[in-house]
């Protein structure tokens, strides 16, 4: 039998000290927080009938029965009534809060009044660009067109869902000779009908 070698490490070899790391770049100050909305200055414009309305949709999302709901549960109950506030604006409205704060701190009606009423007195802030944005997604060539067929899927499947009928007068005269719609164009005469 052969004589076993004695397995230790090899020797390091020499290796050129380290460079000294750069400097830490210094830390970007923090942005500034958005200061959360004055809700004790909304003026409530509310009917008694919408605010009976608001109040039994408002129920429906009191799991504990204590006549309040989640921070978590506002931008839903705005979306069932009919907006689309952004989750950003929401937070807003809301202060800003920690994930936790999401989950544990709750509001009752009187406190979400006015924050519905921020959101349906805020202007739509969609423009030009940002439809022309939505868009350019489906721009596969890049050349500024969308097929016309796609665009009438998109209009008859998502969102709020265009009948056919619907469909044909807003895309009529939109679309070339190869079925396709030059979506700047689209957009421009959807924006001015």
């Amino acid at each position: 039998m052969a004589p076993k070698k004695d397995v230790k490490a090899p020797a390091k070899k020499a290796e050129p000290a380290p460079a000294p790391a750069p400097a830490p770049a210094p830390e970007p100050a923090p942005a500034p927080a958005a200061p959360a909305v004055d809700l004790s200055a909304v003026k409530i414009e509310f009917s008694a009938d919408q605010i009976d309305d608001y109040r039994e949709a408002f129920g429906l999302f009191d799991r504990v029965g204590d006549n309040k709901v989640a921070y978590n549960q506002i931008a839903d109950i705005m979306r069932a009534l009919g907006q689309n506030p952004t989750n950003k604006e929401v937070n807003k409205l809301l202060g800003n809060p920690s994930a936790d704060d999401m989950v544990s701190k709750r509001v009752d009606f009187d406190g979400f009044l006015p924050m519905l009423q921020t959101i349906i007195n805020s202007p739509n802030k969609a423009g030009f660009e940002d439809y022309v944005e939505g868009l350019r997604v489906f721009d596969k060539e890049g050349n500024g067109t969308v097929m016309g067929a796609e665009l009438r899927i998109v209009l008859s499947t998502l969102g709020e869902k265009m009948t056919e009928a619907e469909i044909d007068a807003l895309m009529a005269g939109q679309e070339d000779e190869n079925g396709c719609v030059n979506y700047e164009a689209f957009v421009k005469h959807i924006m001015s009908v």
